[in-house]
């Protein structure tokens, strides 16, 4: 870690340090080509391996089959919000969203201009401190689809498996778990998630859509806002980010090199466990913020005493290189953000200086 912090914010996050070395020495010219992939033409031969390798490499992480499109669009999840319901929602005009957290809610509030939304259910009265079970969920079988957020950063609630919804198709913004562990693709019809927590830099965006879905996507569409279209032209719709999808790349060679996406769920459990142990172990004096069987292994969510020794330990913390602490300015408290390039000597080195503070205030 030399010369570098440890970056714990919510995203833009930490990537890995391979990947990073490895951009910095093909960025001034990639390969020998004379240029860096942020100056080479999104149709060229270059970059059209690059893109098609990202694609190869993303299915065999999770074992996307030919059943689906892989899309790397940009405008963020934030986008997907409308895209989704304006592709996925007719004929019917209604579906059903699940509210664990803030950006639940905006994903509603787009949905909600484009036809009917049922909440299946929701924990806002709670302030979102827990996952609804599944006999919560009141699901309408006639719905377009299912929606659910697998994360949710603000708050620090992880789904430890997905909703069960029978026929309908499922949707998930995976934004901030993201190939954090293997998941079965046979239970999704669509699943999008924002680059900067677990992917790669700000600006792309994947999203992985059941091929028949695509026959919903009405030739009325704004052009853009058309998943068929992105499909039918493999991503070459417009110019993609393309250093984004090249770092993207280089983060799922790192992940199969690792040992794929169950090594990956494997220290992300035990980089977890190491903070939330020391935080049921402070005998009170750290609070985790959410129900035990609920915690998000990517945002670890705890609060201190009092407001003054909140900021206290943000402002040392930070003298020891530890940036990103500060939770969500709508909940407070500290919020450790330990996504998939988070090293576990970082976890490590966060708990002793927890430690330490706490024995010294």
């Amino acid at each position: 870690m030399e010369k570098r912090i440890y970056n714990l914010s919510a995203g833009p996050a930490i990537l890995p340090e391979e990947v990073l070395l490895e951009a910095q020495k093909d960025l001034y010219s990639y390969k020998g080509s004379g240029m860096s992939v942020m100056e080479m033409s999104h149709r060229g031969k270059i970059f059209d391996a690059i893109i098609k390798e990202a694609d190869a490499d993303l299915r065999k992480l999770l074992g996307i089959d030919e059943k689906f499109s892989i899309l790397f669009l940009q405008g963020g999840a934030t986008l997907q919000f409308s895209m989704v319901p304006l592709n996925l929602m007719p004929p019917k005009n209604k579906a059903d969203y699940i509210v664990t957290g803030a950006w639940a809610e905006k994903a509603v509030k787009e949905a909600k201009r484009v036809g009917a939304v049922n909440i299946a259910a929701t924990t806002k009265s709670e302030s979102f401190v827990r996952i609804p079970k599944q006999a919560e969920l009141k699901l309408d079988p006639d719905a377009s689809y299912v929606h659910f957020t697998s994360n949710n950063t603000i708050y620090g609630t992880e789904w430890r498996s997905e909703p069960e919804v029978g026929s309908v198709p499922l949707v998930c913004d995976a934004s901030s778990d993201f190939l954090h562990k293997k998941l079965d693709m046979n239970k999704y019809g669509l699943i999008y998630a924002g680059a900067q927590k677990n992917i790669g830099p700000a600006g792309v965006t994947v999203v992985i859509v059941r091929k028949d879905l695509l026959e919903r996507s009405s030739d009325a569409l704004h052009t853009y806002m058309n998943y068929k279209i992105h499909a039918d032209n493999e991503t070459m719709y417009n110019t993609p980010t393309t250093f984004g999808i090249y770092i993207a790349g280089l983060v799922f060679k790192w992940l199969l090199n690792m040992g794929g996406l169950d090594e990956m769920y494997r220290r992300n459990v035990e980089k977890a466990k190491i903070l939330y142990d020391a935080i049921d172990a402070s005998g009170g004096y750290y609070k985790g913020t959410t129900v035990v069987e609920d915690r998000s292994l990517m945002n670890v969510t705890y609060v201190l005493p009092n407001e003054q020794l909140t900021e206290k330990f943000i402002k040392e913390a930070s003298a020891k290189g530890f940036s990103g602490l500060k939770g969500h300015r709508s909940v407070g408290g500290i919020r450790a953000s330990i996504y998939n390039a988070f090293p576990k000597k970082g976890v490590e080195d966060l708990v002793t200086f927890m430690d330490d503070f706490k024995k010294n205030n």
